[in-house]
């Protein structure tokens, strides 16, 4: 008898709205920050062709501009917020929801099926209280249906059966979840921090042949930048942290 799926689609309509939510934030914010930064580089390599020309100086300006007005949304908008919180509220979901499906504290069969689906209900309620400031990102189209009937199928199971879901579906897939992330940040880790060497060296190379021929003009700032750059998209990715956490 094949064996009911608990995958995220049958989880809580709460969940779903704050996992597009976090995904939709997240993208929104690297994508604010990729140009924040692409930018940048590109108007040091604008100083450095046209140092003293018109055009080089306008050019520049509307580039800082442009990235002025990044820096104001990422802080007015606050992406990262949204991302972390919409997260946040969607584990705790599908966390409840699981336990709720395997007649697990506070869920068990000491009450009625009444009073634990209640329970469960108000839990939502207060998880979604708690993180006020994610309400006005939430899809309300994804409908907020609080037990699926996934859910309730599983919850109907034998214990062993039960046992069995859990097992495949919540520690299994965890698992190869985190173990195909950790890799993926482990090699993305690698790769930025060799181009982040890379354009380190590059940049001390172009300073040492300045000495021997300083009437060489060499695009030095822009490879500072854009190292600098890399570093900061580096920290902002987080990959080495999310290797050790996974």
């Amino acid at each position: 008898m094949s064996q009911p799926i608990l995958d995220d689609d049958q989880l809580p309509g709460l969940f779903r709205s704050a996992d597009a939510a976090s995904v939709n934030a997240q993208a929104n914010y690297f994508l604010g920050l990729k140009l924040y930064l692409f930018l940048l580089v590109v108007a040091a390599t604008v100083t450095y062709l046209w140092p003293s020309d018109e055009f080089g100086a306008i050019a520049s300006a509307i580039l800082f501009l442009l990235t002025l007005g990044i820096l104001i949304y990422l802080r007015l908008k606050r992406p990262d917020d949204t991302w972390y919180n919409g997260r946040a509220v969607a584990e705790s979901v599908k966390t409840r929801a699981w336990r709720w499906a395997m007649r697990a504290e506070p869920y068990d069969d000491s009450h009625t099926h009444e009073a634990v689906t209640t329970l469960f209900i108000d839990d939502m309620k207060k998880i979604l209280s708690q993180n006020r400031r994610l309400s006005d990102a939430l899809d309300v189209s994804v409908g907020f249906e609080a037990i699926t009937e996934s859910m309730a199928n599983i919850r109907a199971l034998s214990g062993i059966r039960r046992l069995e879901v859990y097992q495949a579906q919540r520690i299994d897939n965890q698992a190869d979840w985190y173990t195909n992330k950790s890799r993926a940040n482990k090699k993305w880790a690698n790769v930025w921090f060799w181009v982040s060497v890379f354009l380190h060296a590059l940049a001390i190379i172009m300073l040492l042949y300045r000495i021997r021929a300083p009437e060489m003009s060499l695009p030095t700032e822009s490879i500072a930048v854009a190292a600098g750059a890399v570093i900061t998209w580096l920290q902002a990715k987080k990959h080495n942290p999310k290797i050790l956490s996974w």
